[in-house]
C-alpha cells in the first residue's frame, strides 16, 4: 500500500523514505516512523501501513541509504556509523517538514534505536507536535529537556536488557523538571515486545514478541496521537 518517495533535509540533501497513505490522504495528519537498528524492512513498512490504516500519512525516512539487515552484528555496525545528530536534525526533519507541507500535524514515533531518535528529534525538530518513543533513549545527557514542547508517550519494558529500566527513571525526573508533558508505561516484558518478527527460534537475545502488551502500547499510541494530531 505503500510507495518510495524522496524529501529534502534543511540542507538541501536528499533522502529517500517509505511513504504509506490513508484512502483519504488529504487534509491528513502525519507520523515519522523510525526504524530500529535493523534499517527499513518490512516489518517498519508494516508499522507505517498499520498508522495508515488508522488514517495517517505515514513516512519512514531512509536513515542507511538503502541498507538493511537480519544479523545483530550487521545492524550494531551499521547503528554505530549512523550520526544520530545529524539523523534527528536534518532527516527527521526533512521528513517532519514534507508532511507538514500538507497542512496537518506530524507526530513522530519510532522503536529501539528509533526510540533515541524520536527523543532527540523532540529536542531538535520544533516542528514536531507530538512523539510516542517505543523501549528506547539515548545517553540522557544529550537530552535537552528544556527544548521538547511536544507532549510525549513513552512505552518501556521492564525486563529489558538494552535500556535498563531504571534510566527511565531518570529520563522521567529529567522531563519533568523541565516542565514536559509527558505520560510514560511500562510493562512486564523484554525489549521489542512490539515486534513481531522477535518470535521463536530465529530471534534476537533479549527480545520477546508480547502481543498483549504491543495491543495494548498501540492502543494508548492511537488515542494520544488522536488526542494531539487530530
Amino acid at each position: 500500500m505503500g510507495q518510495t518517495i524522496t524529501f529534502q533535509r534543511p540542507d538541501g540533501q536528499t533522502v529517500s523514505g517509505y511513504l504509506a497513505e490513508p484512502a483519504h490522504p488529504t487534509g491528513a495528519p502525519g507520523v515519522v516512523v523510525i526504524q530500529e537498528w535493523w534499517g527499513l524492512n518490512d516489518q517498519i513498512r508494516g508499522v507505517a501501513d498499520r498508522l495508515a490504516l488508522a488514517g495517517y500519512r505515514a513516512l519512514v525516512p531512509d536513515l542507511y541509504r538503502g541498507k538493511s539487515t537480519v544479523e545483530a552484528e550487521e545492524a550494531h555496525h551499521l547503528m554505530t556509523g549512523l550520526n544520530f545528530a545529524d539523523a534527528a536534525s536534518q532527516d527527521i526533519a526533512g521528513a517532519v517538514r514534507w508532511l507538514k507541507s500538507g497542512g496537518a500535524k506530524v507526530g513522530v514515533t519510532g522503536f529501539c534505536m528509533g526510540g533515541a531518535l524520536t527523543l532527540l528529534a523532540a529536542c531538535f525538530v520544533p516542528e514536531v507536535d507530538a512523539a510516542t518513543t517505543w523501549y528506547g533513549f539515548p545517553p540522557l545527557e544529550y537530552i535537552d529537556a528544556t527544548q521538547i514542547k511536544a507532549p510525549l508517550m513513552g512505552h518501556w519494558a521492564t525486563q529489558d536488557q538494552a535500556f535498563a529500566i531504571a534510566s527511565v527513571d531518570a529520563l522521567e525526573s529529567k522531563l519533568r523538571e523541565a516542565g514536559v508533558q509527558f505520560e510514560f508505561h511500562r510493562y512486564l516484558a523484554q525489549h521489542g515486545f512490539a515486534n513481531e518478527t522477535a518470535v521463536g527460534p530465529g530471534r534476537i537475545p533479549m527480545t520477546q514478541y508480547d502481543p498483549v502488551w504491543a495491543q495494548q502500547a498501540w492502543d494508548r499510541t492511537l488515542r494520544f496521537f488522536g488526542r494531539v494530531l487530530g
